[in-house]
């Protein structure tokens, strides 16, 4: 079966978009084993992961997210950004706000549009989750922020915050990233793993931020991470609510609003469209 593809990506987080309806008949597991196959930056396209844009019963689209390892994942404010383009520019829709929804959450999605293209798109990101058993990280606190965690030869003061899926937050040297980013990862405080955030206080709009994300390695940028941080820095009074994230792909802004609700603003860029073989799971002599 050949399928048609886009490679897009926001801020440099990139990803491989298929519709899910020209590949419906694909199992879940064939999906997990694509995005494995198509994340290979020697042996295949290239990128962190492999988004399906499907239908949905009860909003516009549903994404369905595969990480670079195969595993799911519950959300992508990057990812989600070059969906909204996607639909867009293909015309499956001609809404310039429609709603997305990613493992059963909807988010509302308002697209800026130039030259009959999408090239910025902002996403209500909903309410942070700060309670420790729903982000999940294991601890009796009701929050945990400023809280210490030991990684190697380092303690680490961490905030942890979900934004759909788990990141732990720490104002250190982004530079570390490498170093303590894959422990944070796997550390038994996580049950689900966890996206780890190293975060540099610039001034009270704009901070520098490097990422490990869970089940990928460090990208180069993460939407779901850029909220977070802004959530952590509003809880540790380092901030204002509404900041500009300098990542390494570019800059995001973020702001915590006043009805609780995290709004990501970021632009959406296509690389290239191309076709792809799936009958042998996508050796790389089905790519062209």
């Amino acid at each position: 079966m050949k399928i048609r593809f886009d490679k897009m990506h926001g801020c440099g987080n990139d990803y491989v978009y298929v519709n899910g309806a020209d590949c419906a008949e694909l199992t879940r597991e064939e999906r997990s084993v694509l995005a494995v196959k198509l994340s290979d930056r020697h042996f295949g396209i290239g990128s962190d992961g492999l988004i399906f844009i499907n239908p949905s019963k009860n909003y516009d689209f549903e994404m369905e997210m595969f990480n670079a390892d195969g595993t799911r994942a519950e959300m992508c404010g990057n990812g989600i950004r070059c969906v909204a383009k996607y639909v867009y520019d293909h015309g499956m829709t001609d809404k310039e706000v429609f709603v997305v929804e990613s493992m059963g959450v909807p988010h509302e999605l308002q697209v800026t549009v130039q030259d009959g293209e999408v090239c910025a798109v902002k996403v209500d990101m909903g309410e942070p989750i700060l309670e420790p058993v729903n982000i999940p990280v294991t601890s009796d606190k009701e929050r945990f922020v400023d809280e210490l965690i030991r990684v190697k030869d380092k303690e680490f003061k961490v905030t942890c915050v979900s934004m759909g899926n788990p990141h732990a937050v720490l104002f250190d040297s982004p530079e570390l990233v490498n170093e303590y980013g894959p422990d944070f990862e796997c550390h038994a405080i996580f049950p689900k793993r966890t996206n780890t955030e190293f975060v540099e206080i610039i001034d009270d709009e704009n901070v520098r931020m490097r990422v490990y994300e869970r089940g990928t390695g460090e990208t180069l940028a993460c939407g779901t991470g850029c909220s977070a941080v802004v959530v952590a820095c509003v809880l540790n009074g380092k901030t204002g609510r509404n900041i500009n994230v300098h990542v390494l792909g570019g800059v995001v802004n973020v702001n915590w609003a006043e009805d609780d609700h995290v709004y990501m603003t970021g632009p959406a860029t296509r690389v290239f469209t191309g076709e792809i073989e799936t009958d042998n799971l996508l050796g790389t002599e089905g790519i062209r």
